[in-house]
């Protein structure tokens, strides 16, 4: 018997020469009841959501009228200040990372052809995606492709579907805590690889995988880490079939984030130094290889991550919250999350922007300390163990544009001890939640403005919670067990030893009743 017959299902022949592996179904004669003669039926394709988006795209006339949306990198420093005249700019196509003066670069959107339509044109269709399986628009991110990529092609786009992450009303932990009745928590944690580093990395692998098809000479894709950024490369890199290279500190990352990128596939180097060490040696690797820079140094990636702000507006039935608090480490983010929000006022969704709050661990606070010092002089730190892992920085790269996000949205600063981070996430893993460490920075920061008086009872409030608590088991475990030296683990929850019999156990259970009886 021919081989192809072993794989042969009777009613359904497969076209051999489709690159979608269209099934095509045909009813034989004895398939069917015995009827009188019917007209001969339509033969029926099936198509992958991929394919019928350029089916659809393909059958669309585009009005002569319509603008051409358009983006291009600029050197930051012509963003910060617009009165810096400079011609510098790079196409999208152009592998760069940073300006002739060695700034960082900008994606800059052209804003004439995005204002060809209203505020309320853009809120419609933005809502129009959301909760749908249309490629691209199911994802959080590209459900906003006008004011990501406006240019990729659709079929080059790496999504799995990322971003419309839960906005959590956190009742119970703000009024037992803080006293306050509208606090929430953005889960950018529930993703794909379980942070909010999908969101950029679907935006930098999908121009990647552009650029491939131009003949762009890349074989591969790098990054630093501290844990989430690997994790998200070599899933995205994974199903694009494009070799991705990480570079990890030794023994700094926790091993649920060692393990993602190893089950991906990539080519995993953990390296004697810290994340700052990484970063140094992943930049001189890029620049005499032919490997893709996907640290936040690249910009790409935070056109993605501003798309986490438009959610919350979104969430919010485009209502703006008064306060955004985000933990920070390399800093990309809270200039993100500016980015998305400026984008929605500037183009007539909303009126005004939130105040920014970014969180430090103290172990690595440089931005703290240059915020306190009334922004006079940045000096990196070396950054000390940290439970937040993900964010012990000592040398942030987006130091100019997490300065420039805060100035512009009259934002503060705040950082957290370890023993404060821990206690805050125990305290808001008691009400229901399961929060990383860095969503426990955030927490505390929060903590400490409401003490102050600084953002008041009646405010609504947007902690960002950055990454999935399954990845930081151990720290729970450690603290539940009072197994971390120095601290007092005052929310501890370690379970009871109890004997096998009915007596020791019903007095055990008597007495725990009767405490929260009182």
């Amino acid at each position: 018997m021919a081989s192809s017959a072993l794989f042969t299902v009777p009613g359904i022949s497969v076209n051999p020469r489709s690159r979608f592996s269209t099934f095509v179904v045909r009813s034989s004669a004895s398939d069917l009841p015995h009827t009188s003669a019917s007209p001969p039926q339509p033969v029926k394709q099936y198509h992958n959501i991929r394919e019928e988006a350029r089916l659809h795209n393909n059958s669309i006339a585009i009005s002569t009228d319509h603008p051409r949306f358009s983006a291009k990198y600029l050197p930051f420093t012509a963003i910060a200040d617009p009165s810096s005249s400079t011609d510098e700019s790079y196409s999208l196509d152009e592998i760069v990372y940073r300006s002739q003066s060695g700034a960082l670069l900008d994606v800059h959107h052209d804003m004439d052809a995005l204002k060809h339509f209203d505020g309320q044109y853009w809120r419609s269709l933005f809502d129009s995606r959301v909760g749908k399986t249309t490629w691209p628009f199911g994802s959080g991110v590209w459900s906003k492709k006008e004011w990501v990529l406006p240019e990729i092609d659709d079929d080059d786009i790496i999504s799995a579907f990322e971003g419309n992450s839960n906005l959590f009303w956190a009742e119970r932990y703000g009024k037992e805590f803080l006293g306050m009745n509208d606090l929430w928590v953005k889960h950018c944690g529930i993703s794909h690889t379980g942070s909010f580093k999908d969101l950029g990395m679907t935006v930098l692998v999908s121009q990647v995988n552009r650029l491939r098809k131009l003949n762009k000479p890349l074989v591969g894709v790098g990054c630093a880490s501290t844990g989430d950024t690997s994790a998200a490369l070599s899933a995205y890199c994974a199903s694009a079939g494009i070799p991705s290279i990480v570079f990890l500190p030794a023994n700094k990352i926790s091993m649920a984030q060692l393990v993602q990128p190893i089950a991906n596939g990539a080519f995993v180097l953990s390296i004697d130094t810290d994340f700052d060490g990484c970063m140094q040696l992943i930049r001189e690797v890029t620049a005499e290889l032919p490997i893709y820079l996907a640290n936040s140094l690249n910009s790409l990636r935070l056109e993605g991550q501003k798309t986490a702000a438009i959610e919350i507006l979104q969430q919010f039935d485009w209502e703006v919250p008064d306060w955004v608090i985000v933990p920070g480490g390399n800093l990309g983010n809270i200039y993100a999350f500016y980015k998305g929000f400026h984008m929605c006022k500037e183009l007539g969704l909303v009126d005004r922007i939130p105040r920014l709050v970014c969180a430090q661990a103290a172990n690595a606070n440089p931005l703290y300390l240059y915020y306190k010092s009334g922004w006079k002089e940045f000096k990196p730190v070396k950054a000390n163990a940290t439970f937040a892992s993900a964010i012990q920085i000592g040398d942030p790269v987006s130091i100019d544009r997490a300065v420039y996000a805060l100035k512009n949205s009259n934002g503060i600063v705040e950082e957290a001890t370890e023993e404060e981070l821990m206690d805050a996430m125990a305290q808001a893993d008691s009400t229901g939640m399961f929060t990383c460490p860095h969503t426990g920075v955030a927490l505390t920061a929060l903590i400490k403005l409401r003490r102050s008086g600084v953002i008041g009872p009646m405010d609504r409030t947007v902690v960002v919670s950055t990454a999935h608590g399954l990845k930081f088991t151990q720290s729970k475990i450690d603290y539940h067990s009072k197994d971390i030296k120095d601290m007092a683990c005052r929310f501890a929850n370690p379970p009871v030893q109890v004997k096998a019999d009915f007596g020791s156990v019903m007095d055990v259970l008597k007495k725990y009743l009767l405490s929260k009886a009182n």
